[in-house]
């Protein structure tokens, strides 16, 4: 008689598992197929508008669970807004959040990936860090101080997006000042140069909303300093 391969180990389901089928029942827009971003405090509006029917410490940890996977996580990545128990979206999402949700899915993705889907990986998290910086509104350096932590790789890569986003504010700049220069209407000017009108349309209102960003600061000194 042979001995038998031990038998592989099972994973315990966590014990708040029906508290999140519950909540894809009454909430499938939120905690169903696709997920979307929650409002900060959704855990009282929860037990308010269901009195007698979560225990309070089980919702805890099915929210924790819910909101550390990385099907969550990568939603917070994408910048969505914040949305209440309807499914309206009612809050931005933080520039921090969104950040931190990045490194959190690329860390856990790159625990997977092979040699060349590193290297693939670690170009796309600079080219949504880019995109994050442009979409919060900030200035490079705002966002820098906003995110900055003391994990040196995730330093590393924060440092090498903000160079990253310079070098594209500043060519979208120098598109700008051309198309200003040429007294054209964008499509004109994207037919002089034989580029796509629609990328010459995004490119001018990006770099305009730098400009914007970029004055902001100035503006306010100004203000300021008239007021005194």
């Amino acid at each position: 008689m042979t001995d038998s391969a031990p038998a592989a180990p099972t994973r315990t389901p966590p014990r708040c598992m029906p508290v999140l089928e519950q909540l894809a029942t009454l909430y499938p827009h939120l905690f169903g197929a696709s997920f979307l971003p929650l409002k900060r405090g959704i855990f009282q509006d929860l037990m308010d508008a269901h009195p007698g029917v979560f225990e309070r410490e089980l919702l805890k940890e099915a929210l924790a669970l819910h909101t550390r996977s990385t099907r969550y996580l990568s939603v917070v990545a994408s910048g969505q807004q914040r949305h209440d128990l309807a499914g309206a979206a009612v809050e931005a999402m933080a520039p921090e959040h969104v950040h931190h949700a990045l490194l959190e899915v690329f860390r856990r993705r790159m625990g997977r990936a092979n040699e060349r889907m590193r290297a693939q990986l670690h170009k796309q998290l600079c080219q949504n860090i880019v995109l994050a910086i442009e979409a919060s509104g900030l200035s490079r350096e705002a966002y820098a101080e906003r995110v900055r932590g003391r994990d040196a790789a995730a330093l590393a890569v924060l440092d090498e997006a903000l160079a990253e986003a310079g070098q594209r504010a500043a060519r979208d700049e120098a598109l700008l000042r051309a198309f200003e220069a040429s007294g054209q209407t964008p499509q004109a000017f994207a037919d002089m140069y034989g580029m796509d009108a629609p990328v010459v349309a995004d490119t001018l209102e990006r770099a305009r909303r730098h400009r914007a960003v970029a004055a902001a600061p100035v503006q306010a000194a100004a203000t300021a300093e008239a007021d005194s």
